[in-house]
Order: structure tokens, then sequence, then C-alpha cells
């Protein structure tokens, strides 16, 4: 499979693409593609767009996701997001927003693609980057953890004053990787409605996120 990055990230990841569990970790991709063309999601060319939208070296902010949505039309290549056309949005997406307009007074937006977060700096990273339709989870253990955890570490290791914004036990799991001496960490339940009500709403990671931007010098973004 060709990878072809128009930014600071092919440089950053260029020996991981050597690597043994990610030869094997395309292989498979390559094969779901072929043989599931139809029910393997994000489509090919947005696989690494959470990547191609946010250049390394413009991460202010990064939001962990599970895995894209297993449902046909919803999932681009950035965690939460789906496309403009998307209607009704996901239930964990509709509790992002509310929890936005809580925190900021910022009114629901009237679609539900995040494009315009990865474009201010905004990691929308899954930690497992494809899956089969209607099956959370289905790739798993292929080599996408080790991937994103390698992409959190080199985060840590060249980026400081870096907003991580983890919500729910999978994105918790790379809490260990973040410096929390030079970057903000901040947790919660996941945003879904089966745990948004016991921490996601009023944790305001919004509003907390642009202080810590405007603290370090750096512009807020506009959620």
């Amino acid at each position: 499979m060709d990878i072809n990055w128009g930014n600071s990230w092919k440089e950053v990841l260029s020996e991981e693409f050597q690597k043994d569990y990610f030869s094997a970790l395309m292989h498979f991709i390559k094969y779901e593609y072929q043989e599931n063309s139809d029910a393997t999601f994000p489509e090919e060319q947005f696989i690494f767009r959470a990547l191609n939208e946010c250049p390394f070296n413009e991460v202010k902010v990064v939001i962990l996701g599970q895995d894209p949505y297993p449902t046909k039309g919803h999932a681009h290549g950035l965690c939460f997001s789906v496309q403009p056309e998307v209607k009704p949005f996901p239930k964990s997406l509709l509790n992002i927003f509310k929890e936005i307009e809580s925190d900021l007074t910022i009114k629901i937006p009237q679609d539900g693609s995040l494009v315009r977060w990865a474009q201010q700096g905004v990691l929308l990273l899954n930690s497992i980057m494809t899956v089969r339709e209607g099956i959370p989870d289905s790739h798993s253990k292929k080599g996408w953890e080790e991937f994103t955890d390698v992409i959190i570490s080199k985060l840590n290791e060249h980026s400081d004053g870096v907003v991580y914004l983890l919500w729910g036990s999978k994105a918790q799991q790379k809490a260990h990787l973040v410096n929390q001496t030079k970057n903000l960490l901040l947790q919660s339940v996941h945003p879904s409605p089966l745990s948004a009500y016991r921490g996601f709403f009023g944790c305001k990671h919004f509003s907390r996120t642009n202080e810590f931007l405007i603290s370090v010098g750096k512009d807020p973004i506009d959620w």
C-alpha cells in the first residue's frame, strides 16, 4: 500500500514503515480493502487523513478515539467526525457538541465534520485507524495500537505545550505516553450516552484546553 503524505509526518514516522509489524499491518489492510472494499471504513484514501490534515509541527491538541464509526457513510478518517451530510449525528459526537455548548456557549453546528478543528492543529486520531462495517474493534491487535503509540511518543519527544484529551478507558491506555511536565493531560469518561453523564458533561475540557494554549503562547481553538 502506497502512503502518500505531503507533510512532516512522513519524515517523523519513516522508521516505522520499515518495521515488521507495520508491514504485516499494511498487508492485512490491503487485503481488507481488496476483499471487502464496501465494508471497510474509512475509504482507503482517508485512512491517514488525521495526519494529513494536521501536520506534525502544527499539532496543538490531540483527541484520541477508539476506532472509526462502523456505519457506512460516517467515517472519514478523523475521530468522532462524520461526513457533512450525515444526520442525525452519532450520539457521542452530539454529546461532544452539547458539552462545547455548555462550556463555551457555542451553538451546536449544522454539520458534524471536524475538519475545521484539524486544520487548526487538533489531531483527531483513532487508536485503531480502520474497521469492518458493523463490527467495532474488528481491526484491533493488527498493529494499529503500536503505530499510534509511536505517534504519541514522537509528539512527546519533539513537541511541548500540547493538550491531550483522553476520553474513556481505551484512550486512557495511552496516558503513560504523555509527558505531563510539559503538556496538559485531561481525562474523562467517554462521551457516549452510556457514560457521558458520569463525568464528560461538565468536564470543561474545551475551555481548559484554550486557557492552557493561551498560557503557552499559542492561539486557542475555535471550537
